[in-house]
């Protein structure tokens, strides 16, 4: 029988803005609930450059004898405290207050995508020599738990694949666009208003934030390093509510996607907007919620969805690793489940990777021009699945829409620049992968 929940484990956390103030609400809120279930858990020292701020979360919430400082090297260093919670975002900061609380003995909790994502190998091998954790549940899809699903509840199975929504800005932007009929602009200005997107939201639509995520789901699921800056990644700026009406038209939907693949070879990853059939699991999450969809050999396919940010949600993922590392701490089993990466798999190519593809084309109204835009495809063998006429942008005008077969991204690409030259062709609007 365990004896540990006399115990109490003393924590600090590093920034206490929208994220960690969440975290250290919920631990505030369900303090009791948490030493039934394991054992005390107190928040000892806060460190955060804004005293103001820290002060007065702590005095809101009732907490006793917390030290709140300004200095971080004093809370890592005070031997009293066993573990760390990192929430102050960016890289080389966190990198020094991650890798010191580490070689100071302190299991470390963060939510730190864009530190994880770059240097998380280095951070895993300094938390293995020092015998101690480093959790990062909170860096990938908020509240959702798909880390530890992923390294422990999926660790007898060989995942194949990982298809996700992992950013809720994107997504909420693509269902405004969907659902209300808004230009991008007015999405993304809604999205903003709401507290979804920030002021400067270019790590959102430009897909930056979900190449992180999903670089780090790659590493962890095929178990081989996957860097933020080997995925490619494209954007939702030139989705325009034509392409959504006629993916519908299709039976389709749009959505922005984080892929990642392994056939025992090699790792393809992207970041992307993709067609998606509207019968698709993932077709139907919406607003800012995210979702992880799952291929595998034995449980074949499984998703997993909920708020993917937010001060709540993701507090929750932390406080939840921070349950974990406690009691790896009252079990004497610190250092349990580090680094996984024991392969070493290559990067696939862009070039091969294999899609088909919706093509949006400008074009004169005119005899010939679908056989000269048929023909330029076939050039680059790539087929036609199907294809209409659509609007007409002027008197002579119209637009041409187009999905392909399956091909190879270098051989699509060629075609669509043979296309783009074609005297009958004013423009090729836009192009966007199919995901069936």
């Amino acid at each position: 029988m365990t004896t540990y929940k006399s115990n109490t484990i003393n924590i600090g956390i590093v920034g206490v803005g929208t994220v960690g103030g969440g975290a250290v609400t919920i631990l505030a809120r369900n303090a009791e609930l948490i030493a039934n279930r394991l054992t005390k858990i107190r928040l000892a020292r806060i460190a955060d450059k804004d005293l103001e701020r820290a002060s007065k979360l702590v005095s809101e919430l009732g907490l006793q004898d917390v030290i709140i400082s300004d200095d971080w090297h004093d809370l890592i260093t005070d031997p009293t405290i066993s573990i760390i919670i990192e929430v102050v975002g960016g890289i080389n900061l966190p990198m020094q207050i991650i890798s010191t609380a580490l070689k100071n003995g302190k299991s470390v909790v963060t939510a730190n995508k864009d530190l994880i994502s770059s240097h998380g190998d280095e951070l895993l091998a300094l938390a293995e020599e020092n015998g101690v954790d480093l959790l990062f549940e909170a860096a990938v899809a908020g509240g959702i738990p798909i880390i530890q699903v992923v390294k422990e509840s999926l660790a007898a199975d060989k995942i194949n694949s990982i298809m996700g929504i992992v950013n809720g800005t994107t997504n909420y932007i693509l269902t405004a666009m969907s659902e209300n009929n808004l230009p991008f602009a007015e999405a993304l200005k809604q999205a903003q208003d709401l507290g979804y997107a920030e002021a400067d939201p270019t790590s959102d639509v430009e897909g930056l934030d979900a190449a992180r995520k999903i670089a780090i789901l790659a590493s962890v699921a095929f178990n081989s390093r996957v860097k933020d800056k080997q995925v490619p990644v494209e954007g939702i700026t030139k989705i325009s509510q034509w392409d959504i009406q006629y993916a519908k038209e299709f039976g389709y939907a749009i959505k922005m996607l984080g892929i990642a693949k392994c056939d025992g070879r090699q790792i393809e990853v992207r970041v992307h907007p993709a067609l998606i059939p509207l019968t698709h699991p993932l077709a139907t999450v919406r607003d800012s919620y995210n979702a992880v969809y799952i291929e595998s050999d034995d449980v074949d396919k499984a998703m997993f969805t909920g708020r993917g940010a937010g001060a709540l949600p993701t507090g929750s993922a932390i406080l939840g690793d921070v349950i974990n590392a406690a009691r790896n701490i009252c079990l004497q089993t610190r250092g349990r489940i580090n680094c996984t990466c024991f392969a070493s798999y290559p990067i696939k190519s862009l070039d091969d990777t294999i899609s088909q593809y919706y093509i949006r084309i400008n074009a004169k109204d005119a005899a010939g021009v679908f056989a000269a835009i048929a023909k330029a495809l076939g050039n680059e063998d790539v087929s036609i699945a199907s294809a209409m006429q659509k609007r007409w942008i002027s008197e002579h005008n119209a637009e041409i829409v187009v999905i392909t077969h399956a091909v190879r991204h270098a051989d699509f690409m060629r075609a669509v620049e043979q296309i783009g030259k074609l005297e009958c062709v004013d423009a090729v609007e836009n192009i966007i992968r199919v995901e069936e």
